[in-house]
C-alpha cells in the first residue's frame, strides 16, 4: 500500500511552521493513541502513520530530503541516508511521541525544563507559630509584648552558602547544576528532583564547620509585637519575613502570633460581650436594693428589683469590649446568684423558722414555683 503524503497525514500545508506541525501531531496522537482506543486496529495504524510523519517533518534535515525526493528521500533502503526508519515506527517506537509531549506533561506537573522550577534550589523559609498568652484587660485595651522565638538564620561565616569560607559549592555532576534529572517512564519523559543534590543544583565538597553545610544555624530572636485593642481568642497577628530564613537566598517565612486569653477571675468573654456571676444576698434578692459590681473600666452600680431570682440577667450597655473589626462596644451581662446564708447564729435560725412558718400559711402566694412543682408531682403519681 502506497504511503500517504506526510503533510496530508498531519493536515498541514507544505510551508507549515515547526510549531504548527507539532500542534497538529499532538492533536492526532491524542485522538488515535492505542491507550485511548484499545482493540482498534484502525486507530493504531493512524497513530503510527502520524508518528512517522512527525518524525520526518520535525527534523530539518529529513524534512528537506522529503521535500526534494519524497518518501525515497527518507527511506534508508533507497540510499539517500536521511533514514526515516532510524527510530522505528513499530508499536514500541514511541520516541517521537515522548519528545512532542514532554513539554506538555512538564507543564502539567509543574516540572517543565527551563521554567524556573526547583532547579536553582531556592526555597522559601518555613512559617513559624507563637502562642502568646495575654490577660483579658490587655486584650481589651491593647498592649505590646516582647517574645523570644527559636528560628533558623543564615550562617554568618559562610554567608548562607554552606561551604567553608574561602571555598564555594560546585555544580552537581549528576544534574549538571539544574537540580533536576530527566527520567523516562514508558514513552513519557518526566523530570524529578536530583537525588544527589536534592534540588539545589550544587554539592559542597568542604562544608562550613559552623553550620555543617546547611547554610543556616538555629538562633534565638527577640521581637516586639503590638497587640491591637479588642483581639480575641485564637486571633492571628502576622509578622511578615520574621519566620525562618530561606534556603539558597530564598525569602524568609512569616511569623504568626496566635492570641491565647488567660482565664479571668470574674469575667467570661463572648465576642464583644462580657458575662459575670453576681452573687446577691437572700434579703437583697427578696427586698431589692443596689449592689456594686466590677467592670473593665472600674466599678458600676446595679439596681436589684424586689423578688429577684437566681439566673435573672442584668445588662449594662457599653461595658463590654470594642472588637478589632468593629465600632460597637459590647455589653456586660450580670447573672444573679442568690446566695444561701451559711454559719447561722441561733437568732438567725429562729427568725428563719418564723419566716418559714408564715410563708407556709399561703405557699402559693409566696413560693409560686414550689407550689407548681408539688402540684405536678401529685398529677404525675396520681
Amino acid at each position: 500500500m502506497a504511503k500517504r503524503d506526510y503533510y496530508t497525514v498531519l493536515g498541514v500545508n507544505r510551508d507549515a511552521s515547526e510549531e504548527d506541525i507539532k500542534k497538529s501531531y499532538r492533536k492526532l496522537a491524542m485522538k488515535h493513541h492505542p491507550d485511548r482506543n484499545p482493540d482498534d486496529k484502525g486507530a493504531e495504524d493512524k497513530f503510527k502513520e502520524a508518528k512517522e510523519a512527525y518524525e520526518v517533518l520535525s527534523d530539518a534535515k529529513k524534512r528537506a530530503a522529503y521535500d526534494q525526493y519524497g518518501h525515497a528521500g527518507v527511506d534508508p533502503s533507497a540510499g539517500f541516508g536521511a533514514g526515516a526508519g532510524a527510530r522505528g515506527a513499530g508499536p514500541e517506537g514511541f520516541g517521537g511521541f515522548a519528545d512532542a509531549f514532554g513539554d506538555i506533561f512538564g507543564e502539567i506537573f509543574g516540572q517543565g525544563q527551563g521554567r524556573g522550577g526547583r532547579g536553582n534550589g531556592v526555597f522559601r523559609g518555613a512559617d513559624l507559630r507563637y502562642n502568646l498568652e495575654i490577660s483579658l484587660e490587655e486584650a481589651a485595651r491593647g498592649t505590646e509584648a516582647r517574645i523570644r522565638i527559636p528560628t533558623m538564620e543564615p550562617c554568618e561565616p559562610c554567608h548562607g552558602t554552606g561551604a567553608k569560607p574561602g571555598t564555594q559549592a560546585k555544580a552537581c555532576p549528576t544534574c549538571h547544576g539544574r537540580g533536576e534529572v530527566r527520567v523516562s517512564q514508558g514513552f513519557f519523559s518526566i523530570q524529578q528532583t536530583c537525588p544527589n543534590c536534592h534540588g539545589t543544583g550544587k554539592v559542597i565538597a568542604d562544608p562550613c564547620k559552623s553550620c555543617e553545610g546547611a547554610g543556616r544555624i538555629r538562633k534565638q530572636k527577640t521581637l516586639s509585637v503590638k497587640i491591637p485593642a479588642g483581639v480575641d481568642q485564637d486571633d492571628r497577628i502576622r509578622l511578615s519575613g520574621e519566620g525562618e530564613a530561606g534556603v539558597n537566598g530564598g525569602p524568609a517565612g512569616d511569623l504568626y502570633v496566635v492570641v491565647q486569653l488567660k482565664p479571668h477571675a470574674v469575667f467570661q468573654r463572648d465576642g464583644a460581650d462580657l458575662h459575670c456571676k453576681m452573687p446577691i444576698s437572700f434579703a437583697t434578692a427578696a427586698l431589692g436594693g443596689e449592689i456594686e459590681i466590677p467592670t473593665l473600666e472600674g466599678h458600676a452600680k446595679v439596681k436589684i428589683p424586689p423578688e429577684t431570682q437566681t439566673g435573672q440577667q442584668f445588662r449594662l450597655r457599653n461595658k463590654g469590649i470594642r472588637p478589632v473589626r468593629g465600632s460597637v462596644v459590647g455589653d456586660l451581662y450580670c447573672h444573679a446568684e442568690v446566695e444561701t446564708p451559711v454559719k447561722l447564729t441561733a437568732r438567725q435560725k429562729e427568725l428563719l423558722r418564723e419566716f418559714e412558718a408564715i410563708n407556709q400559711q399561703d405557699p402559693a402566694a409566696h413560693s409560686p414555683k414550689q407550689k407548681t412543682f408539688f402540684d405536678k408531682l401529685k398529677e404525675f403519681f396520681g
